[in-house]
């Protein structure tokens, strides 16, 4: 315990770790991963790759890596922005508490609670941008790799079935970090809620593992992949 943290903030920041780690160890590494969206995207990803084999212009597989390239990029510097705004509410910590009174409820004012509380969104968002930074590059190899594919569709196919299983593999893992910095995104949100008190910050959490659990495993965007 600290000066300004007691039972109930320890508690609520104990359900958080708990739900964080619970989840993702749930999500993907335990039986139930089989049924989440991401394992459904996997066996998109290596029928994109076999694809990408039988096509001698692969002009489409250079604008979707592209793409995906664009959309990882633009979380990663985003961080860093978050990073450095946080970074910057750690030298307001006085103006920050006097904010945090003028709310209509009870929240704690101590500037010692608020920068606790700054540098737990702190660590998140740093551990996002090393998620983010990593699945960046590994969609660089992702595209690299399929640069390398035989100019004529079919010339080597033990090469292609090598090369197109490498690609498959590179964009899952990036996907799956990727993924893992979303999710810290998602769980900073409720991280932002002991701003408000415990009981916020505990609630806010089991809000975030219900909408997280709700999208990978059971949406209608699920359901359409698995048609497939």
């Amino acid at each position: 315990m600290t000066a300004w943290m007691d039972a109930s903030d320890a508690a609520a920041l104990a359900w958080f770790l708990v739900v964080w780690l619970g989840y993702t160890l749930f999500a993907d590494h335990g039986p139930a991963r089989r049924r989440s969206i991401g394992y459904a995207m996997n066996a998109r990803r290596r029928a994109w790759m076999t694809e990408a084999c039988r096509r001698e212009v692969r002009i489409v597989d250079t604008q979707i890596l592209g793409n995906l390239l664009t959309g990882i990029g633009f979380f990663a510097s985003t961080t860093i922005f978050v990073i450095g705004g946080l970074i910057a509410m750690l030298g307001v910590a006085e103006e920050g508490a006097r904010a945090l009174a003028r709310l209509p409820v009870q929240v704690d004012t101590d500037p010692a609670a608020w920068e606790g509380k700054v540098i737990l969104l702190l660590v998140i968002f740093i551990y996002a941008f090393f998620k983010f930074a990593w699945a960046f590059r590994l969609a660089n190899y992702c595209s690299i790799t399929v640069g390398s594919l035989p100019a004529e569709a079919g010339s080597d196919p033990a090469a292609e079935a090598r090369i197109s299983e490498a690609a498959a593999a590179l964009s899952r893992i990036s996907g799956h970090h990727f993924n893992r910095g979303l999710r810290a995104y998602f769980f900073a949100l409720a991280a932002l809620g002991w701003m408000l008190g415990p009981e916020a910050f505990a609630a806010m959490t089991a809000g975030v593992l219900a909408v997280l659990y709700r999208r990978e495993f059971h949406s209608e965007a699920l359901a359409a992949v698995r048609n497939l």
